[in-house]
């Protein structure tokens, strides 16, 4: 057997072993004074953005209204029009801090469709690198995240400082 060794990892384990957290992720992330243990990374007037928790890749974002809604159709002009103009600012952050060679823009609206999160609207956006979907996930159904999340963190909360 190969042993992949990923002790850094280890802190990121701990973190979601120890710290299940009942309620809505973004609701608790809205609420806390803390963003960089909630992978806050901006706070606008009518919508946020943090980090993915389960990245697919690193700098898999989550961008969600501050409201705990669950459809576009119940999101005001305002909320509309915040949201998207965040995820089009976190693609001009990600170009320029990780350059990608696309991404990965969605919305999953019910159980079905893959939303983990169905009671909180959210839009994933996920840096893609040609030749990211390696070996790894194929051969042995492991997907390899080279960067801590908190080492992710730090390396875009700068640009909202």
């Amino acid at each position: 057997m190969d042993v992949l060794w990923a002790p850094w990892r280890m802190k990121y384990i701990r973190y979601v072993m120890i710290k299940k957290e009942e309620g809505c992720i973004f609701c608790n992330a809205v609420n806390s004074k803390n963003d960089r243990e909630k992978f806050v990374l901006y706070r606008g007037e009518t919508a946020f953005i943090m980090l993915n928790l389960y990245p697919y890749n690193n700098g898999h974002i989550l961008i969600a209204p501050k409201r705990h809604i669950n459809s576009l159709g119940k999101l005001d002009e305002k909320e509309l029009m915040e949201l998207m103009t965040l995820v089009k600012k976190m693609i001009i952050v990600l170009k320029e801090e990780y350059n990608p060679d696309g991404f990965n823009i969605g919305i999953n609206i019910g159980r079905i469709a893959g939303a983990g999160v169905e009671d909180h609207i959210h839009i994933h956006i996920i840096p893609r690198w040609n030749g990211d979907t390696s070996f790894m996930p194929i051969i042995s159904d492991t997907k390899v995240i080279p960067e801590a999340i908190y080492e992710t963190y730090d390396r875009l909360k700068k640009y909202f400082k």
